[in-house]
């Protein structure tokens, strides 16, 4: 299934050629709708509102194109800081310094966000469309709040809307109603509805009890985008079975009431040239940085893991898979250390915080069999760090291993290919993360199988640097070209092909 757009090559796309599609008449406006903000206002223990720029991999995908587009981005907001800045009908223009384009944020109280964030979205949406042997909780009063939550992003779109034929981009799985109400108040808008989590099988998805009610709702959108051909299959699947017609599998589209959406493969991406690349150390520096950080002896090999904290990451069994190298390898005691960087998320919800128990005690496992002294096999590091401390980590590891049990695409993998300019690393990534369908120079595995695991970390640890190099050239080519600017053109090329017909007031 390949996107509709062939005017010209992904890599061909630049900032200017996004801002000549929006300008050309075609669109009015590109307005983004996201529980995710691109910039959130902390408050300091002295009172200080310190402004904070999220990497989250929405607003890694999606803001170049807000960026190069002065667009709108629509977000919840959620820091405990966000209400103090001078805003416009709650917004502001970001960043400060030099701004680029508007962020809007809606509110909730504590209730809605327990009903509707912990509730609905993390509690029911997420452990239904993921792999990981958590079982989706529904309740009647959560959806409820899932739709109304829906609809207020929809109220203030329509305060923001500047023109007569906006591009709506719509994101993820926290507003799978907003297109069909979207559709209901501003017709001639051109809706995409980008899809960033997998989507499950029909079956599965069926036990949603309002499954009717969310494929209603993506299919108000003109474009649905996808990470994997088999996500979209999947939802054209779901569709035909629950739904009882419309699709058309030759072009991959539904038709309902006169509606037509087009349904592609759209994998997101990152900015490429990476500026926080531009800003980095050598990597001799980082390694140095990181070393003295983690107290690490001099010439120890160094694995890392990248992540949230969430059951879907495969943390466990990554933990599991270093102690069953170090026993198989006694060489390596002493020698290697896994170091895995595990933010904390969704403490709200009662799975994430049994998660990080079964984490920890994994961790100190591996640890009491393998310690010597000042020696810790697995580093575990369940707080956050900024960027360019994570980038340190990047750029000093020698193998990366993604480890996800089931992911939309795992932009870890990606960022770690961009940080590796020296074209020293390995990357070691699961077969169940959407980026496997596009990094083909990794080393693939089964995060379940910790043989195959353990005997690819050693693989990768013992790679001549000659292998090393020609595998991350390879990674790196795939990166720059399908970059977040290359994957914002095609999204807009394409919903400008299948936009909404604009009927003047």
């Amino acid at each position: 299934m390949n996107p509709l757009s062939d005017s010209q090559p992904d890599n061909a796309w630049t900032p200017a050629s996004l801002r000549q599609v929006v300008t050309s008449g075609a669109i009015d406006q590109v307005i983004v709708l996201a529980c995710d903000e691109p910039f959130a206002h902390d408050t300091a223990d002295d009172g200080r509102v310190l402004l904070r720029h999220s990497h989250s991999a929405v607003v890694s995908a999606v803001e170049p194109l807000l960026r190069a587009t002065s667009g709108t981005w629509i977000a919840h907001g959620a820091a405990a800081g966000d209400r103090l800045p001078a805003r416009t009908n709650d917004g502001l223009d970001v960043p400060p310094q030099a701004p680029a384009y508007r962020l809007r944020r809606i509110w909730f109280n504590d209730g809605e966000n327990e009903r509707y964030y912990n509730g609905f979205v993390h509690g029911g949406l997420w452990p239904l469309c993921h792999r990981a042997h958590v079982p989706p909780v529904f309740r009647s009063e959560d959806f409820n709040t899932y739709w109304e939550i829906n609809s207020r992003f929809v109220d203030a779109l329509q305060q923001e809307i500047r023109g007569h034929a906006p591009l709506v981009l719509v994101q993820d799985h926290p507003l799978a109603l907003a297109p069909m109400m979207i559709r209901a108040a501003v017709p001639q808008a051109t809706i995409v509805a980008c899809w960033h989590i997998p989507w499950p099988d029909w079956q599965r998805f069926e036990t949603c009890p309002w499954h009717r009610q969310l494929l209603e709702g993506l299919l108000g959108a003109d474009l649905l985008a996808f990470q994997t051909v088999t996500d979209a299959r999947s939802f054209l699947e779901a569709t035909a079975r629950l739904l009882k017609g419309g699709v058309q599998r030759s072009d991959e589209s539904v038709t309902r009431d006169g509606h037509t959406t087009q349904v592609g493969t759209y994998p997101t991406a990152i900015a490429w040239p990476s500026s926080s690349i531009a800003a980095a150390p050598p990597v001799s520096a980082c390694r140095a940085s990181i070393d003295d950080t983690l107290r690490l002896p001099p010439e120890q090999r160094l694995s890392i893991g990248v992540s949230r904290l969430d059951y879907t990451k495969g943390i466990e069994e990554a933990f599991c898979a270093i102690g069953h190298l170090l026993e198989e390898h006694p060489e390596y005691r002493g020698r290697l250390t896994h170091v895995q960087l595990a933010a904390p998320s969704r403490t709200g919800v009662a799975a994430y915080r049994e998660y990080r128990r079964r984490v920890q005690d994994a961790a100190d496992r591996v640890n009491r069999r393998f310690a010597r002294g000042d020696y810790r096999p697995i580093v575990l590091l369940a707080e956050r760090w900024d960027p360019a401390a994570v980038m340190r980590l990047m750029r000093a590891a020698n193998v990366c291993y993604v480890s996800s049990l089931h992911d939309g695409m795992s932009l870890v993998a990606k960022e770690f290919v961009a940080a590796r300019d020296d074209e020293h690393g390995v990357l070691v990534l699961s077969a169940f993360a959407g980026a496997a369908w596009q990094l083909n120079d990794a080393l693939v595995v089964n995060p379940y199988d910790r043989d195959e695991v353990a005997r690819t970390i050693v693989r990768a640890l013992e790679m001549p640097p000659d292998q090393q190099a020609a595998r991350l050239r390879q990674l790196r080519r795939v990166a720059a070209e399908t970059s977040a600017t290359a994957w914002a053109g095609r999204l807009l090329t394409d919903a400008s092909r299948v936009r909404t017909p604009v009927r003047q007031p």
